[in-house]
């Protein structure tokens, strides 16, 4: 309670003089000691709160709170939403108790900055300090401070940087990637990776393209929890489905009962459907789907791809003779991405479909590249599907000797003529390679 004295508010108790005689519980003061008056405890607070912002370096983003944010983000896509209520429950548990460290990854807009200045601000509300910093500002202060006009010393700017009880670097790998500023990241991360300091990092660079030192500090299981907010939409990347019409592709529009197809042709198109769905379900070996141009194969392999999508799986879809043209115009110096780059995404996805393999041009370049391909995945076992209208027999021995190996493989002929087609079919029918497996 305050009164009004001239013309000021004053605490009667402490009448302006901000301390005041506490009492015993009997009632009696303690004339012995004096403690802040309520008023004075207030303006502490406020002075403390006001200290930990500066100290923050939070700015604006002081309006960033859990309390308006979205507990499922924004995205709209459900897999995504799913995600970001996870880590938003994660943010909240280590605002209340920091340990360890976040990282939250996603693309650029999908709400990693606002949960971190939301662990910031619940963090300073809570006295804890905190200092938040976007990586790239950060290289900035740093390079400044070598100026004579710098009003703070670099070893002091990277002293509070390592050793902030809670550190938050928004923007990991926007910066650039010079040796000099990958050094100081490196120092500075691994720092607080040794004295297992908590932090928080935000980035919308996949994990695997970071610098490799700091990608296994961040991480290691013991330490650092990892969280994956969005990803990119199919449309926006090479090899995702972007096409609208491969991106309706699914096992439930598949159309596995034909009219006009004899029983045995029935058959077939049953047993491909029950290949293909029991792949797509767990991944494992090659699936080789041969057959004549509308007999369904791509579709089946774009179901596959769709399915493991839905299922918050990767996979990885390409059109040969349009991955052959990609990984040309990669040297371009245009290009986005680099030629490594595409080719090793192609060559190590978790799960690679090629469809239309046979129709690339064939020179040597192309020849050899599609080799490379097919090698590294044979040898290195992983998960491959493969849609041709070309017989083994027509495809390079040293490739096809792989796609044809019963140890990896499977490769189902479906002989069937063009759904497509409104005239009477005209069958064409694939040369034999061996038994055709049946399925049950």
């Amino acid at each position: 309670m305050t009164e009004e004295i001239a013309g000021k508010q004053e605490c009667p108790r402490c009448k302006g003089a901000g301390f005041v005689h506490p009492r015993f519980p009997s009632g009696k003061v303690d004339f012995t000691r004096v403690i802040p008056c309520e008023c004075t405890e207030e303006e502490l607070a406020e002075e403390r709160l006001a200290r930990l912002q500066r100290y923050s370096n939070l700015g604006p983003l002081t309006r960033l709170t859990f309390d308006n944010l979205n507990p499922r983000g924004r995205t709209g896509d459900p897999a995504s939403e799913e995600r970001f209520a996870e880590a938003c429950e994660g943010a909240k548990a280590f605002a209340q108790d920091p340990q360890g460290w976040q990282v939250l990854c996603g693309v650029s807009g999908c709400g990693k900055t606002h949960l971190a200045a939301a662990i910031a601000n619940h963090c300073i509300q809570n006295g804890r300090p905190v200092f938040f910093i976007v990586v790239s500002d950060l290289l900035d202060h740093l390079r400044s401070t070598f100026s004579p006009a710098s009003d703070i010393s670099y070893d002091e700017l990277f002293d509070q940087v390592r050793n902030v009880p809670l550190l938050i670097l928004d923007g990991l790998g926007t910066q650039s990637s010079t040796p000099w500023a990958q050094e100081k990241l490196y120092q500075i991360i691994n720092h607080r990776y040794n004295a297992r300091l908590p932090t928080v990092i935000t980035t919308n660079t996949p994990l695997e393209k970071l610098d490799e030192r700091l990608l296994t500090r961040l991480i290691d299981d013991n330490l650092s929890k990892v969280y994956l907010l969005a990803q990119k939409e199919p449309a926006e990347e090479f090899g995702d489905l972007g096409l609208e019409l491969l991106s309706k592709m699914n096992f439930e529009n598949f159309d596995k009962r034909r009219l006009n197809l004899p029983v045995e042709k029935q058959r077939i198109l049953e047993d491909a459907f029950k290949l293909a769905r029991r792949f797509a379900q767990a991944p494992e070996g090659w699936l080789v789907f041969l057959g004549p141009n509308g007999c369904g194969k791509t579709h089946l392999a774009a179901a596959i791809a769709n399915y493991r999508r839905r299922e918050g799986k990767p996979s990885f879809f390409v059109v040969v003779p349009d991955f052959l043209d990609h990984l040309r115009s990669t040297f371009s110096p245009e290009s986005k991405v680099t030629y490594d780059e595409l080719f090793e995404k192609v060559k190590k996805a978790p799960l690679l479909i090629l469809d239309d393999f046979g129709e690339q041009s064939g020179t040597p370049w192309a020849q050899e590249k599609l080799y490379q391909v097919i090698n590294y995945r044979y040898n290195a076992r992983l998960p491959t599907v493969i849609t041709s209208c070309f017989a083994l027999e027509e495809i390079e021995t040293r490739i096809s000797s792989r796609m044809a190996d019963p140890q990896i493989s499977v490769v189902f002929n479906i002989d069937l003529p063009d759904y497509r087609s409104d005239l009477a079919p005209r069958e064409r029918t694939m040369p034999q390679r061996g038994r055709r497996p049946r399925i049950s």
